[in-house]
């Protein structure tokens, strides 16, 4: 093979990868007899190579202990009368290596075997050829688990005491999720107030203060220079402008805008759902009860409505931070493991979950037609409050019924972790534009590692925008 470890006859030895992968395995696994070698070695790159398959007396000394400790070339020796080239050296093996007949006996036999490892001791003094053979060795792939293979038994009695700790420590880490989940209950109590005084905000129940209203803008300073060029004239403006300019209640629509504004939520909002959603005032989220399993609920208040007669409406998510004891290294933490929904008490003709669908029917018989009206699903965002239910009996979901379930489980966590928690933000784009920014820095990164194949995927991204 020009350029790598051996070539033969002027062009390349198809089997020279496949040998030089043996003789590593036998080595590497501490082989001392040619017997060993054989055992490890596929004779068949010897005919794809246009060498002589051994003969029997030849098997009979590569398999006796005659032959000294392995080396890799040390099975070359069957192949008499051939040139074989290393980097720019060529070594003729000696044609009286083995007999093409069968020894006459076991003096000949010896002197063969001498012959053998006289010729070995040439081949791997040649630096060419050692550099050569090393270069392919380090080229060499190896997986993990196959050098986990090759370690002896008392190493990997000891692996397995490593992974005992392991598990160990997974459960350990479990209780920390636990305590966490304690902390969250706790610091929820913090933040209720806060919560509470912003819902009376929203719908108008209190006016802030002055005080309570006042906020630095980034761009403080400049409007403070454009604010004294301009104060006569505002003041003006203002008195005019104040007795025209509605003054509506609260923040109207607050929540709907959040809706609006946030992608993963507007795609499950249908034009059917909007007028509903502009009822809806509050969202809370509340923890499960100290030593009761862990949990949260999600609470949709809204004010009274033409829709239905529930004030709340809610969901909850079932947790678990624990090990699987079937899988325990793939714990990460407290993950959603099912969930429940509400009814909902739709008023006569409001609900936005189910269509009426008009059929006709054929009487066999007679032949006469009628007309029948059924009920079908319908898409809508208060699908979310009858959720599926995770298959609690050994029995798999399909595939969409999967995704369907994961992507609930992902939108009330963001619910949690997201948009509870500053909803404020989400309502004037903030932290959607934290998002969008912090998704960019991101894939600048990626565009420094992987240059121009990255460059190209932007200039798609431009001609394909997200819709």
């Amino acid at each position: 093979m020009r350029g790598g470890v051996v070539a033969g006859h002027g062009g390349a030895a198809p089997g020279a990868s496949e040998a030089t992968a043996a003789a590593t395995a036998a080595a590497a696994g501490g082989v001392r007899s040619g017997r060993e070698a054989l055992g490890r070695v596929d004779i068949t790159w010897c005919q794809e190579w246009d060498l002589k398959a051994p003969a029997p007396e030849e098997q009979r000394l590569l398999e006796s202990s005659e032959v000294p400790t392995f080396e890799p070339f040390v099975l070359f020796a069957s192949a008499s009368r051939h040139n074989f080239q290393f980097g720019d050296q060529n070594v003729q093996m000696a044609d009286n290596s083995f007999s093409d007949g069968v020894p006459s006996d076991a003096l000949e036999a010896t002197k063969n075997a001498s012959n053998a490892e006289k010729l070995t001791d040439q081949v791997m003094q040649n630096p060419q050829v050692l550099a050569a053979l090393q270069e392919r060795l380090d080229n060499v792939s190896h997986t993990p688990s196959s050098y986990i293979e090759t370690l002896p038994k008392a190493v990997k009695r000891r692996i397995n005491a490593l992974k005992q700790l392991q598990v160990r420590c997974a459960h350990i880490e479990a209780k920390f999720y636990e305590e966490v989940h304690d902390l969250e209950r706790k610091y929820a109590a913090l933040y209720q107030p806060l919560f509470d005084k912003r819902r009376e905000f929203i719908t108008g129940d209190v006016e802030p203060t002055d005080a309570e209203s006042e906020w630095h803008s980034e761009n403080e300073e400049e409007d403070k220079l454009a604010g004294d060029v301009k104060n006569k004239v505002v003041i003006a403006e203002k008195e005019a402008a104040t007795a025209e300019e509605p003054n509506p209640k609260g923040i109207p629509e607050f929540w709907f805008t959040i809706f609006r504004n946030v992608d993963m939520l507007s795609e499950l909002v249908q034009e059917y759902d909007e007028p509903i959603l502009k009822h809806l005032q509050d969202i809370k989220v509340k923890f499960s009860d100290p030593g009761q399993p862990m949990s949260f609920v999600l609470e949709f208040h809204f004010e009274p409505n033409d829709y239905f007669t529930n004030s709340v409406l809610t969901k909850t998510y079932k947790m678990k931070s624990e090990p699987d004891q079937a899988d325990p290294f793939s714990f990460e933490g407290p993950e959603i493991v099912d969930c429940d929904g509400c009814a909902i008490d739709w008023k006569k003709g409001k609900n936005v979950t189910v269509k009426t669908i008009k059929k006709k029917q054929k009487h066999k018989g007679r032949g006469t037609v009628r007309t029948i009206t059924k009920q079908v699903p319908n898409d809508s965002f208060f699908n979310f409050f009858s959720p599926l239910k995770a298959s609690g009996d050994g029995e798999s979901l399909d595939e969409d019924s999967e995704f369907t379930l994961a992507s609930d489980f992902e939108i009330g966590h963001f619910f949690r972790e997201r948009i509870v928690p500053r909803a404020v933000l989400y309502f004037t784009g903030e932290a959607i534009e934290d998002d969008d920014n912090f998704e960019e820095g991101e894939e600048g990164e990626e565009e420094e590692l992987e240059g121009d194949e990255e460059g190209e995927d932007e200039d798609d991204a431009d001609i394909n925008p997200k819709v």
